[in-house]
Formats: structure tokens, sequence, C-alpha cells
């Protein structure tokens, strides 16, 4: 009886991801909305019924793909790894923002593995035809606006957007990570909504105001930090791990610094807009607000400031 349930199970979420597949491919107003949930289909079976079913189900989503859409095949590479990273890590329980992370380094090999595949099958670079394309297109916007404009100012603008162009091949690995831990937030909010829709479980992530980094993550800035200003000038491996390592822990402890904010609200008791506020405002004024609030990340993590809070309002 039980494998029957399971299979049935498989035959419905792999039908529902392949109608996903499909509405992508056919509907492309709201196909890049659909690309973030389509891993939700394997992240609940695998949830429900664990690993292995979910790599039968993961492997027979790709045998159909390859039949009737080979080109679509990378889809259900990165739905399929991700959603089965994240799904095995529901199904053993791990704490919310435990499975986000294991989710995160699935949707990151499966990016990994699309680069991979365009490569080797496609004979199409990928990360090649990323320098190509911005190098053409700065070479485009250098002859508009220097045709348009002149004088010294344009010039430094100018040389700094293409020193910018040459550095973005050099963090492509932090852009992927990033990409990463967006899908598998989004797919582990929508797989949460679900269950609770079908199971009457009241699966979800922890309050934000209560995220907090290990101390380590301190270490791993700071060493980052100086490899990257001792290797500046370099193109060697010490470079680029180092300026990617400063990247996403430097993104890390700005959501560190969120959280405090919304935890010091909290407990003043202020509007809910306050916090809001002060995320807008952070990406509107990066350079001013989002330093500061890198800054209170790091206090938060290597310092007790929230067990201060709590002793000042007793």
């Amino acid at each position: 009886m039980n494998d029957t349930k399971r299979l049935t199970e498989g035959a419905l979420m792999t039908g529902l991801y392949l109608l996903l597949l499909l509405v992508i491919i056919f509907v492309p107003v709201i196909g890049p909305l659909l690309l973030l949930i389509l891993p939700v289909p394997f992240i609940y079976y695998s949830y429900r019924h664990g690993g292995k079913a979910g790599g039968l189900m993961f492997v027979a989503a790709t045998l159909f793909t390859l039949l009737f859409a080979p080109v679509f095949t990378v889809f259900t590479l990165l739905a399929g790894i991700g959603g089965l990273f994240l799904g095995i890590a529901l199904h053993h329980k791990r704490s919310p923002y435990e499975a986000l992370a294991i989710g995160s380094v699935g949707f990151v090999i499966g990016l990994l593995g699309i680069l991979l595949v365009t490569q080797l099958f496609l004979g199409v670079n990928l990360m090649e035809e990323l320098k190509s394309g911005m190098s053409q297109g700065y070479g485009t916007f250098e002859r508009i606006f220097s045709g348009l404009l002149d004088g010294e100012e344009v010039e430094t603008d100018l040389a700094e957007i293409g020193q910018l162009i040459e550095f973005i091949p050099d963090i492509v690995p932090s852009i992927l990570a990033m990409s990463g831990v967006m899908m598998a937030f989004v797919s582990q909010w929508t797989t949460y909504k679900l269950i609770n829709r079908i199971e009457n479980q009241s699966m979800g992530f922890t309050d934000f105001k209560n995220f907090k980094l290990p101390t380590s993550i301190l270490w791993y800035y700071f060493v980052a930090m100086i490899l990257n200003y001792v290797t500046m000038d370099g193109n060697d491996l010490i470079y680029l791990a180092a300026v990617n390592v400063f990247i996403l822990t430097g993104a890390l402890i700005v959501l560190q610094g969120f959280s405090f904010v919304f935890f010091y609200a909290w407990k003043k008791k202020w509007s809910k807009a306050i916090p809001i506020l002060v995320v807008v405002f952070s990406i509107l004024l990066p350079q001013i607000v989002m330093y500061l609030v890198r800054i209170i990340g790091i206090i938060d993590i290597g310092f007790p400031m929230r067990e201060r809070v709590e002793e000042k309002k007793e």
C-alpha cells in the first residue's frame, strides 16, 4: 500500500513538474517567476519519501525532458539537484536555516552543472560568452557617450565602468552563491506553504529578528579582507578566493545587521515600518546606510549586544 502511494505521488509530482516546465517554455511572460518554484515538486516529494525516492523522480523527470524538450534539460538539472538537497534536509527535520544552507549548496551545484553541460554538450562556454557580451556592450556604450559628451569626468566614469566590467567575471562564484541562496529561499518558502496547506502543519522560517550567525564568520571576513588587499593586483586562485569569500561573508554580515535592527525595533516596540525603511535606504544609499548596517552586524556577531538590550529592558 505504501509503495503504491509513493509511486502515485511520484507520478503526480513528476507530472506537476513537467506541467510547470511547459508553462515556462510556452508562456514566457510568467516563465521567469515560475522558474523559482520549479524545484517545489522535487522538494515536496523528497521531503515526504526521502532521498532515494526523490532521486528516482529526478531521473524520471530528466528522461522525460530529454525526450520532449532536450534543450530545457538544464532546468531539470537545476531544479532537481537543488530540490533534492532541500527536500532531503526537510525530510531529516533540519532547522529552517540549516535546510536553507543545504538547499543553497544544491542549487549552486545545479548552476555549476548547467555551466558544465552547456560547455561539454552544446559547445558553449557561458563564461566566455559573458565576457564577450559585456565587452561588446561596453564598447557600444563608450562610443555613444564619447561622441555625445566630452571632458575628463566622462573619461574617468567610462574607465571606472570598464574596470567594473573586467571585475565581474572574478566574482561569478559569489553571484552563483547568491543566486543559489535566493532560489533556495523562494523554493523553501513555497514548499512550506504547500506542506502547511496539505498536511495542516505550521512549518516556516523562524523570525528574522532571531537570525544569528556564528562568530567564525568574522574570522573568514577579516582574513578575506586582508588577503583581498594583499593580492589586489593579482589574478591567481588566492585572489579569486579572497574576493568571493569577502563578498559572501560581507553579505551575511549585512543580513546580521538587518536582523539586529529588526530585533531592536521589536524590543523597543517601534513601528514595523522603521526597520523596513532601514532596508530600503540601505539599497538606495549603500555607501552610507549599508556600511553602517554592516558595522552593526559585526558588533552583533562579536559582542553580546542582544543580551545587553535584554538586560536594559529588565
